[in-house]
């Protein structure tokens, strides 16, 4: 589950924030002030911070050249002029959202700096690493899987998706980003090709008896349980 820190003084919108992400699968952290936010940051390990710049006690300004060290910055901030978002993103941020937002939109940059982060550590990845997830072994390597000590038959598609989820357990994962991860495209509109991708999987598992690992979140995607 990747854990995200929200540092942003407006309690209301930080705990809108906070409800709608964790809703969609991710662990949050929440500061309300530079100070605050600081200090979890440097006692805790963070994927992504996202960041209003008026804040009490350590202005937002100060922080994004620390934060950007160890996790992607997202400014949050109703300061919208050029001259504003010039400055954040020569300090070291990723992004910069003028407030006010809407939180779908919120999601789909996180999702976008999320997934840069992981292509990044995967990049980094040395040769002959194995993904093990209970009963199941995937070698990204040989584009080889078995479970249950079976091998089996995954087509590309198949393979990346359940790499997706044996690298991070437990996380909801929408089918955007799904299709986003496995096909290397944006995911421009609803369709059947990620739930008959999931069902060819599930048929694959099922004389190993791990097809139950793949769980449907109704009315948000996968997860593995």
């Amino acid at each position: 589950m990747k854990h995200l820190l929200i540092v942003e003084d407006d309690a209301q919108n930080n705990q809108m924030i906070r409800d709608y992400l964790e809703n969609h699968g991710y662990q949050c952290t929440q500061a309300f002030s530079g100070s605050e936010g600081k200090l979890l940051f440097s006692m805790n390990e963070f994927d992504l911070v996202l960041l209003d710049l008026m804040l009490p006690g350590i202005p937002g300004e100060e922080l994004i050249s620390l934060f950007a060290q160890k996790a992607p910055v997202i400014v949050l901030s109703a300061k919208s002029s050029l001259e504003s978002k010039v400055d954040v993103l020569s300090a070291g941020a990723e992004d910069y959202i003028c407030k006010p937002f809407d939180l779908p939109e919120l999601l789909v940059r996180i999702q976008v700096q999320l997934r840069r982060r992981d292509r990044k550590t995967e990049e980094q990845q040395p040769e002959g690493v194995v993904y093990r997830y209970k009963e199941w072994v995937l070698n990204p390597d040989t584009q080889e899987m078995t479970a249950a000590g079976e091998a089996v038959e995954l087509t590309k598609h198949e393979f990346l998706i359940l790499e997706l989820f044996i690298r991070n357990p437990r996380r909801v994962f929408s089918k955007q980003m799904i299709y986003e991860y496995a096909w290397g495209e944006e995911y421009l509109a609803e369709d059947k090709t990620i739930n008959v991708h999931i069902s060819n999987i599930r048929a694959k598992l099922k004389e190993s008896g791990t097809d139950a690992y793949i769980q449907t979140v109704w009315g948000i995607g996968f997860k593995l349980v």
